[in-house]
């Protein structure tokens, strides 16, 4: 295990395997960077429902391939079919919590569950055809880095770098929104097409990962990440990068570790090592950490200890004359 393990880390287990885990880390570095903004805005909850809303778009375009006679396992149609239903999805909340129809959690929680419900009722209709390949739609469920080709880790690892891309040239706006929403439409930002474009490109990360992660665990590492960089740092400018690295890290030693180990569902074991990276971050950070906190904790106790042990200044202390002697 200790050397297919090491044969992945350093992409030495075959072409096809270095692309996969090559595209799985372009995907955490995208789903890290972007997951800064969604963390920001608020917006986590609203990635879930849109991803678990995915799986009727992909049950519908294998379907609709199975009719037409086109390739049922082609990726593109699967998620463009994925991103459709996820669109939709996400109209939806705004629909409900539009002149405060529904709560957001309530909205959110409705869509996730029909959106789900949905897909799983399609998935038994695919089940049903007489065409090959529907076992690989599980893999949208969990992920299953594994079984990509190299075309399908390429055209994730493209959306993905695509979307580091335009967070990158929409870091400053993006930035003003999550932080002031009103600032940002006083000094003139368009900040209803902003947060369109935010939401654009988290559908864009959430489709991306579905084949790497799943729809279930890929909103894991857009926050995880982000939230371990926010730990670690108060300033966007650094949290933003610094969520990239660790996303791209987890997405990379995941894959590895679940190619080394083929059992290992690969969506589950790239989240397990983004969230063992956030229990560091947790415990070790210098000032949000567990021990940092602790350790300030003490030193208060201490000081507070110092001060009402020490004479104030100018103060004399003198026992009283009977201090000590018995009556």
């Amino acid at each position: 295990m200790s050397n297919a393990l090491l044969d992945a880390l350093l992409f030495a287990g075959g072409y096809n395997a270095t692309v996969v885990s090559l595209g799985c880390a372009a995907f955490g570095l995208a789903a890290g960077s972007l997951g800064c903004f969604v963390l920001l805005r608020g917006r986590a909850l609203v990635a879930d429902a849109a991803a678990h809303a995915t799986l009727p778009g992909v049950a519908a375009a294998f379907i609709l391939a199975a009719l037409m006679g086109w390739d049922v396992r082609s990726l593109p149609l699967l998620l463009v079919g994925g991103a459709a239903s996820a669109g939709l999805a996400v109209l939806a909340v705004g629909a409900l919590t539009r002149n405060g129809r529904l709560r957001d959690d309530a909205a959110m929680a409705l869509v996730l569950s029909i959106g789900f419900g949905l897909g799983v009722v399609l998935l038994s209709v695919v089940q049903s055809l007489p065409v090959g390949g529907q076992a690989g739609l599980k893999g949208f469920i969990l992920g299953q880095a594994a079984g990509m080709s190299s075309f399908d880790a390429q055209l994730i690892g493209g959306l993905a770098l695509l979307s580091v891309l335009l967070v990158a040239v929409l870091f400053r706006p993006l930035a003003v929104l999550c932080f002031d929403r009103d600032f940002a439409a006083s000094v003139g930002l368009p900040v209803r097409l902003l947060d369109l474009a935010l939401m654009g490109l988290m559908l864009a990360v959430t489709v991306a990962g579905l084949r790497a992660v799943g729809l279930i665990l890929v909103v894991g590492l857009m926050v995880i990440p982000a939230a371990t960089a926010r730990l670690a740092t108060e300033r966007l400018e650094v949290m933003v990068p610094l969520a990239g690295a660790l996303g791209a890290f987890a997405a990379w030693f995941g894959a590895a570790l679940s190619a080394a180990l083929p059992d290992l569902p690969t969506g589950a074991t790239i989240v397990l090592a983004a969230s063992g990276l956030f229990m560091l971050a947790l415990a070790f950070a210098p000032r949000r950490g567990v021990l940092a906190f602790a350790w300030r904790q003490a030193r208060l106790s201490l000081a507070a200890a110092r001060e009402h042990a020490t004479p104030a200044d100018g103060v004399e202390c003198r026992l009283p004359p009977s201090a000590g002697m018995e009556r």
